[in-house]
């Protein structure tokens, strides 16, 4: 495996602080362009106090000029397998809390851990495991992708693991999470997809249409079942087609579904990517990063499940087949790019890295912006949009006046 090339960009990581944002003054971060729900503030300023960001500040509080800068809300990721070479799927809990680091030194401040399939009992035994760091506020949820998907669309997925979307198995998963379990990835078309559909809302879970052979009709169908999340919209289902248009036409055009795209150049071309915002609306976008352990780490053999992967140029692909699996994307290089090379407004891009995964997680009113009472999660970029700073609940992960 290879050796680990640290973290992108000139900012460098705080020193671990055993003690408490509460312990600390009141701070304000002026002078940047700070990005609000309603628009972004020039010359604005973000208060910190504790770890929740307030509306005043006393006289006695720090203050970090910040001018020509960027403060905008710390990213939210519902899909990712790991990252600084710890699997989330496969990992001990040191592992996965050193894939959870690596994401959140680049600006990942809420991340929900994605498994890949497995059979029952290792899916069961990981829920458990992830529940508990899921209690303890280091992850946001658990995202099942897989075993309930379809063999023709399986990605980089065991295909002798996969298995119909059997209502009671997938209550399984959700009893074994004990509250966590956040979506579930399913083939909507296989023998009991719309009946785990109807489950999965029942219980607050997100069913997500993806990994799957799906017709348009069967897709309108799951999603009048409760299906509400396209999973990374284009990959691993059928395309696009004039007479038969698949899931995509059905996906994008529902105002109930948000659909996932992962912005890493590899995954989507950009015609696709403005296809998609131009169809569904930035309000129905949700950037991911589908990261598997290489992310943050480099290039080599990795582990993907039981299947190896072969990294190369940043990107992942089987061994055996060659099928892309995963990525090793991280969200500030998503964003970076949604503005400089996709072209999207600053705005629009913190609503799909931002705004719309906290809605969907049901977090909205303690993160994704940066209004006074939520949790104090930010981040700060330069004009080139390179992440400089990146504040979780208080603290710097990553302090712009050390770069």
């Amino acid at each position: 495996m290879a050796a680990h090339p640290g973290a992108r960009g000139t900012a460098r990581p705080a020193p671990h602080n055993p003690h408490p944002a509460t312990d600390k003054a009141p701070l304000i971060l002026s002078g940047a362009n700070v990005v609000m729900p309603t628009g972004t503030l020039k010359e604005g300023q973000v208060i910190v106090d504790g770890t929740r960001i307030a509306a005043t500040a006393p006289e006695t509080a720090h203050r970090i000029a910040l001018d020509g800068h960027y403060v905008i809300p710390g990213f939210v990721d519902i899909h990712n397998h790991g990252g600084g070479g710890a699997s989330f799927t496969s990992g001990t809990p040191d592992d996965v809390l050193k894939g959870i680091r690596t994401h959140h030194l680049h600006g990942t401040t809420t991340l929900v851990a994605s498994t890949v399939t497995g059979d029952m009992d290792f899916l069961t035994h990981r829920a458990g495991l992830l529940s508990e760091l899921a209690e303890q506020g280091d992850i946001a949820g658990i995202h099942f992708e897989g075993p309930f998907i379809s063999p023709c669309r399986k990605g980089a997925h065991s295909e002798a693991l996969l298995r119909h979307p059997d209502p009671a198995e997938v209550r399984k998963l959700i009893d074994a999470a004990r509250g966590h379990a956040t979506m579930v990835t399913l083939a909507t078309e296989l023998p009991g997809g719309l009946d785990s559909v109807r489950l999965l809302a029942e219980h607050g879970v997100i069913a997500a249409i993806g990994h799957t052979d799906a017709t348009y009709e069967q897709t309108v169908e799951a999603i009048e079942a409760g299906a509400t999340v396209a999973t990374h919209l284009f990959n691993a289902m059928p395309p696009l087609g004039h007479r038969e248009p698949g899931p995509i036409a059905a996906l994008l055009e529902d105002e109930r579904v948000t659909v996932e795209l992962i912005n890493d150049g590899v995954h989507l071309h950009p015609a696709a990517l403005e296809l998609a915002f131009r169809h569904a609306g930035a309000d129905r976008v949700a950037f991911i990063t589908d990261a598997m352990d290489a992310a943050g780490f480099g290039d080599g053999r990795y582990m993907l499940g039981p299947l190896e992967v072969e990294v190369a140029d940043g990107v992942a692909r089987l061994v055996e087949g060659g099928s892309i699996a995963g990525s090793t994307l991280t969200l500030d290089r998503a964003f970076k790019r949604a503005v400089t090379i996709d072209r999207l407004s600053v705005e629009d891009a913190v609503t799909a890295l931002s705004v719309n995964p906290a809605k969907l997680l049901g977090r909205y009113d303690r993160i994704g912006s940066l209004e006074p009472g939520k949790d104090a999660d930010l981040l700060v970029l330069d004009a080139a949009f390179d992440l400089k700073g990146v504040m979780r609940r208080g603290e710097w992960v990553v302090d712009p006046q050390l770069g």
